[in-house]
């Protein structure tokens, strides 16, 4: 079983690599289709699982709740980008520069999550409290991957 902090690192790399695939091909190819939809996918269900876990005992402590709160926005910011790409026509030279405009958001947001965030939550929360956590952000991604269409049709009537 692993630990929160290298389950959030190990998508964090899996997205890192699709951002890379995305990158470098070109037009509505199937492959570039195929990785965006893993991508979209994957950063809707992380972020999710990741609030509902990580950020909510992070929120908690009052020491971290600075960071917390930073890092729940810049989600916010991130699902809005994705949204607005999938709306858009892969083909169109519009939607490379909106994706690159994402892919820098959400490196930035990545870096800052390993290098400071998760150095503030090994501070103010002992590791007793968050064990089994690693597991805790898997079982819940696991779900938020089943209702990623059923939250975004509720988001859009709103």
């Amino acid at each position: 079983m692993s630990d929160i902090y290298s389950a959030l690192k190990s998508d964090h790399d899996r997205h890192r690599e699709l951002l890379d695939t995305i990158e470098n091909t070109e037009g509505a190819s199937d492959k570039r289709k195929d990785a965006w939809e893993e991508f979209y996918r994957d950063v809707k269900a992380h972020g999710a699982a990741e609030e509902e876990t990580f950020y909510s005992k992070l929120i908690s402590k009052t020491w971290g709740q600075d960071s917390a709160r930073h890092s729940v926005h810049e989600h916010q910011q991130i699902d809005d980008l994705l949204e607005e790409l999938r709306e858009m026509e892969m083909s169109e030279g519009a939607w490379l520069q909106k994706f690159k405009q994402l892919r820098h958001d959400y490196e930035h947001h990545i870096d800052e999550e390993e290098d400071e965030v998760f150095s503030r939550a090994k501070e103010v929360i002992p590791e007793d409290e968050i064990n089994g956590y690693g597991e805790r952000f898997r079982d819940r991604k696991s779900k938020e991957l089943k209702i990623i269409e059923e939250k975004r049709e509720d988001s859009l009537e709103d």
